[in-house]
C-alpha cells in the first residue's frame, strides 16, 4: 500500500510550486520563520477536509456536478485575489528587521488564511479523488485495512510530507530575508511581484476546468 511509487509521487506533487507553497514561502520571506511555520500548518490543515471528502467519496460529487465545481473554484479565486490585493496594499508598510517581530494579526490569522486557502481549492479534492485510489487495494491486503482505512492512511503520510516540505520551504525563505534587509525599495517590488503571482494563480483557478 504504503509503496515507493507513491512516496515518489506524493513527494514530487508536493515540491511543484502552488498556491500553498507560494503563500508559505512569501510569509516566511516577508514576516519571518515562525509565521512560515504557522503558514505550512495552515495550509497543511486545510488538506483534511478534503482528504476525508475523497476517502468518503464525497468529492466525486465536485468531479461530476459542475454547480458545485464552479461555486468552490470561484470562492477559492476570490479568496485568492483577496489575499493578493491585501499584499499588494501593503507592499511596502513591512519592516524586515533582523530579529522579525510577531505579526500584528498573530500566528493565528495567518495559519487561518493558510486553511482557507487550501479548503477552497476544489482541485485538491479531484487531486485526491484521482491520486490515492490508485494506490489502495480494494480488497485489503491479506486481512489489513479496507480501503477507506487506506485512503486515510495514504492521506495522512501525504499530509506529514506536506508539513515537512512546507517549512523547509518557509525556512528557506526565512534564510532568505538577509538578501531583502535593508532594502525597501527591494522589499516593496518582492512583495507586489508575490501579490501578483497570487492573483495569477486565482485567475488561473477562476479559468479552469473541472
Amino acid at each position: 500500500m504504503v509503496s515507493t511509487e507513491f512516496l515518489l509521487t506524493a513527494l514530487v506533487v508536493v515540491l511543484v510550486p502552488g498556491t500553498g507553497v507560494i503563500f508559505t514561502v512569501s510569509t516566511g520571506l516577508l514576516q519571518g520563520g515562525r509565521a512560515s511555520l504557522a503558514a505550512a500548518c495552515g495550509c497543511t490543515l486545510g488538506i483534511v477536509p478534503h482528504m476525508v471528502a475523497s476517502s468518503l467519496g464525497l468529492s466525486a460529487i465536485l468531479h461530476y456536478s459542475a454547480l458545485v465545481f464552479q461555486m468552490f473554484k470561484y470562492a477559492g479565486a476570490l479568496y485568492l485575489l483577496f489575499l493578493a490585493w491585501t499584499m499588494w496594499r501593503d507592499a511596502g508598510a513591512l519592516s524586515v528587521d533582523a530579529q522579525p517581530q510577531r505579526p500584528k494579526h498573530g500566528y493565528w490569522k495567518t495559519a487561518f488564511r493558510g486553511v482557507v486557502l487550501n479548503i477552497l481549492n476544489p482541485k485538491l479534492s479531484i487531486f485526491f479523488l484521482a491520486f490515492l485510489p490508485l494506490f489502495v487495494k480494494p480488497e485489503g491486503v491479506a486481512g489489513g485495512p479496507g480501503p477507506l482505512v487506506q485512503m486515510l492512511l495514504l492521506g495522512l503520510i501525504f499530509m506529514t510530507m506536506t508539513l515537512l516540505i512546507f517549512i523547509l520551504y518557509g525556512l528557506c525563505a526565512h534564510w532568505a530575508r538577509t538578501y531583502v534587509i535593508g532594502a525597501p525599495t527591494r522589499m516593496h517590488w518582492l512583495q507586489r511581484g508575490f501579490a501578483a503571482l497570487l492573483a495569477a494563480l486565482g485567475l488561473k483557478l477562476a479559468l479552469a476546468e473541472a
